[in-house]
């Protein structure tokens, strides 16, 4: 029995194997709590402002363009710049841009249009730092540890994901917008700080500066290969046609049910927690592509329930097994992800997948206050969720490489095996060779005893 219940418990072993990745996640559970709160906080305000759906749901426009350049740019510059030396710049950026929120909540009569503003300046700092964070997985994590790492960030998302929703609602509420805000202050600071503790992290040897080229490069990469290709598709389609989670307030409306509208946000992750928490088990599979399918099929069919019951209860059990579902999903793209890239070109491979989960949401946050507007609130998560799923069928059909993905026979995922186990073996021969070095070398001379000639 026992032995059954630690198989199904999370694999520790990047947690005791790098001390960059403990640091990492702890860094990441602070800098979470702290956007999640703004997350919650940032669509409120916007509505008890304008009382408009759709105003909430143009936020994912003006976030669109800044994540599109910023996020090809800032996979670039991963590749050609010291990649600590980055979060640390882009998390300062992000406290800079917390301080414009709180100082606006604090006005007589706050304005609208710096909202729309900082949230466009956030889309931005993301699409520069996430690359940088990204890649940096892949050089700190072991190869065969990298399934477990994935399965490690997800549980520190959904930490930040279920206390920082939970507690936004509370805050709000009862204190305000600006008190909000000024938690995410804090946590941006002190997670630039713990950034600085970092190990360097600089570009690989002859890397270019960051060009319009080198982005083309990274792009014709991705392109060139299926398995890529099927894991971006599907997480586009995904969140475009199901990620109504900025019309919640919406939806609890509907539902008479205004005290559940940040359960509704903490639901998505206490489903991705359980299965985070249960997901021991992730590390003996090798077919990683299955994983992308089945939890973006999941996702589909959970939101499309959420729309179309009417309990509360009921609707917040249909947003946490999509929870899961995205979450499994998320496991097999960053594995896939980490295991087949470059090392050379990780940052800019890590820009596009910045868009590839980024840029969904942000379109699925237009079209769903669009539609809702249109059809109303529960028909706009319904119809999304099922479109979402025959989304998946087809591109399923249409990428059958992404489904036969093995990390075992795959050719890009024991190139990069092999390129990582070189990279180890130099590292250790240099180190060996400083000892070896320091061994041989002269001792100095010997210390004179005072009243000794």
């Amino acid at each position: 029995m026992t032995s059954k219940r630690s198989g199904l418990l999370p694999d520790l072993s990047p947690w005791r194997s790098s001390a960059d990745f403990r640091l990492l996640w702890v860094q990441g559970l602070i800098a979470y709590f702290g956007s999640f709160m703004a997350m919650i906080a940032l669509p409120l305000q916007i509505k008890d402002l304008t009382g408009s759906p759709l105003a909430v749901g143009a936020m994912g426009a003006v976030e669109l363009i800044p994540l599109i350049v910023f996020g090809l740019y800032g996979g670039a510059l991963a590749d050609s710049a010291d990649r600590r030396k980055l979060i640390v710049n882009t998390e300062l950026g992000l406290a800079v841009l917390a301080t414009i929120l709180l100082v606006n909540a604090m006005l007589p009569d706050p304005m609208l249009w710096p909202l729309y503003v900082v949230a466009a300046g956030v889309s931005a700092m993301a699409g520069l730092q996430r690359p940088a964070l990204d890649s940096l997985m892949a050089r700190i994590v072991p190869h065969d540890q990298l399934t477990a790492a994935a399965a490690l960030n997800n549980l520190r998302w959904q930490f930040g994901g279920i206390a920082g929703p939970a507690a936004a609602g509370i805050v709000v509420a009862w204190s305000g917008h600006a008190t909000a805000y000024g938690i995410t202050l804090v946590t941006f600071a002190a997670s630039a700080l713990m950034c600085l503790r970092l190990a360097p992290a600089p570009a690989a040897e002859g890397a270019e500066k960051p060009s319009l080229r080198g982005i083309v490069e990274g792009a014709r990469y991705a392109w060139s290969r299926p398995v890529l290709l099927g894991t971006y598709a599907i997480d586009l389609v995904a969140m475009f046609f199901a990620f109504p989670v900025a019309i919640f307030p919406f939806l609890a409306d509907d539902l008479d049910a205004e005290w559940a509208m940040g359960l509704m946000y903490t639901a998505l992750a206490v489903g991705s927690l359980l299965l985070s928490v249960m997901s021991g088990w992730t590390s003996r599979v090798r077919r990683h592509g299955l994983f992308v399918v089945f939890g973006a099929g999941v996702w589909g069919l959970a939101m499309a329930a959420a729309g179309f019951f009417d309990n509360i209860w009921l609707v917040l059990l249909a947003l946490a097994v999509a929870g899961a579902g995205d979450t499994l999903s998320g496991l097999g793209r960053m594995t896939i992800w980490n295991q087949t890239i470059p090392e050379e070109l990780r940052g800019r491979l890590a820009g596009i997948e910045v868009l590839s989960y980024s840029v969904g949401p942000q379109l699925g946050q237009v079209r769903s206050g669009a539609m809702a507007g249109w059809t109303g609130t529960r028909a706009a998560i319904w119809s999304g969720g099922l479109m979402c799923v025959a989304g998946v069928v087809l591109l399923t059909a249409a990428l059958p490489k992404l489904v036969r993905y093995d990390s075992e026979t795959d050719e890009d995922a024991l190139r990069r095996r092999a390129q990582q186990e070189a990279t180890l073996a130099k590292a250790e021969a240099e180190a060996e060779t400083e000892a070896e070095a320091e061994a041989d070398a002269p001792a100095g001379p010997r210390p004179q005893v005072p009243g000794q000639g």
